[in-house]
């Protein structure tokens, strides 16, 4: 039996940032669970509250396949964006979307090179292979270009063009239900540091992790 995986909201932060001139200016940002402990491939989006009209997707992304895996796990990537799925195992994979952002299915061949797909809605897309059904991965569409994943340290970095307000969100795929929400008006120096504390689901039972079927 194949299970849909729940996909959480995102926490919210808004912070008004003012940077010390009007060059670049670097958000950081540590993003740790319940217990204190740095989360790794949390994404995080700072979008322009007042925004003139964003630059549009320009980057392609790549989503291998390797080792019966889908690498990286989590991709952050703007509306428009086109993916490409290498296929670098020996072996076939038939992936797939059920995810309302994109809904899509494709054979990969090893070896052979594939159309790109366009992700060209924003939200969270959850992928799955039809012959091995523990594969799985999540991209994460927004329409700002200003985002990041979290590292091993679960810091995030993201370079901001222009002083503003910003609404910054941190999103993880196994966030617990309902997520955390917080408003606040900050003024920032461009090294100030922001954090964000997140309750992380327990991980699913092996018979659960590895379909995705109906999603």
């Amino acid at each position: 039996m194949k299970f849909a995986p729940r996909v959480a909201l995102p926490a919210l932060i808004y912070l008004g940032v003012a940077w010390a001139n009007a060059n670049a200016g670097m958000l950081t940002v540590q993003v740790t669970d319940a217990a204190g402990k740095p989360l790794v491939d949390v994404v995080v989006v700072a979008d322009p509250v007042s925004a003139d009209a964003m630059p549009k997707a320009g980057k392609a992304a790549d989503i291998e396949q390797r080792g019966l895996k889908f690498l990286p796990l989590v991709s952050v990537i703007q509306t428009g964006s086109r993916v490409s799925f290498p296929n670098n195992d020996k072996v076939r994979h038939h992936i797939y979307s059920f995810s309302p952002a994109k809904k899509f299915d494709q054979k990969l061949y090893s070896g052979v090179a594939a159309a790109p797909q366009v992700f060209d809605k924003p939200g969270t897309v959850v992928l799955g292979c039809n012959i091995h059904d523990r594969m799985v991965a999540y991209v994460k569409i927004v329409d700002s270009p200003f985002f990041a994943k979290t590292d091993a340290a679960g810091v995030a970095r993201i370079e901001l063009p222009t002083p503003g307000k910003y609404k910054v969100s941190a999103w993880h795929y196994n966030m617990a239900a309902p997520a955390a929400e917080q408003a606040v008006a900050l003024k920032v120096e461009a090294t100030a540091p922001l954090s964000f504390k997140l309750a992380i689901k327990p991980p699913a039972a092996e018979s659960e992790a590895g379909g995705m079927g109906g999603y």
